[in-house]
């Protein structure tokens, strides 16, 4: 079983994703790699719950906030393709994620969730994790904490421009901080 270490190359994963247009497509961690972008992998446990959407919007909103970090973010559940295209169809105010600004990939199978170790047997669905990797591939930063608590997207943007510094920032550090 793969294990992730930060530090470490993060194990590479391709995985079937709806993306904004509502087209088919894939997402490669490779193809990340190669173009030299930091990557930010989500993983939830399910579409059309209560927390999810909540934290996936919230992402969705600050997108551009990502891409003016040279960061790409895909958030990855167990449910298929046809699931998601029918979440990104609906209204927010219904629990959905219309206006998504990133894809949304498919690991029916538990696989990449697996080599992630974010993936629940017992419910055969992800815990909620998030992972920053940078342009060479290695994982930088990991989180995986219970599904009733959604992520910050404040404390996300922080730790990828923490770690994009390159140097030592104390706790607190905002960007524009000195670092140690």
């Amino acid at each position: 079983m793969t294990v992730c270490i930060v530090g470490k190359k993060a194990p590479l994963f391709e995985v079937d994703a709806v993306f904004p247009n509502g087209k088919d497509g894939v997402v490669s961690l490779a193809q990340n790699i190669k173009n030299n972008i930091w990557t930010v992998v989500i993983f939830y446990p399910k579409d059309f719950t209560k927390v999810c959407p909540t934290e996936i919007t919230a992402i969705s909103d600050r997108y551009d906030e990502f891409e003016d970090l040279e960061c790409t973010v895909v958030a990855i559940s167990t449910d298929s393709i046809e699931t998601h295209k029918k979440w990104i169809a609906t209204p927010r105010y219904e629990n959905g994620v219309e206006n998504l600004q990133f894809p949304l990939g498919s690991d029916t199978d538990g696989i990449v969730s697996r080599l992630y170790n974010v993936y629940n047997e017992e419910e055969k669905k992800s815990l909620r994790g998030l992972f920053v990797i940078n342009p060479e591939g290695e994982l930088q930063y990991l989180t995986v904490f219970h599904n009733n608590v959604g992520r910050d997207v404040d404390e996300t943007l922080r730790v990828l421009q923490a770690l994009q510094t390159g140097g030592l920032c104390p706790a607190k550090w905002r960007p524009g901080d000195e670092l140690l």
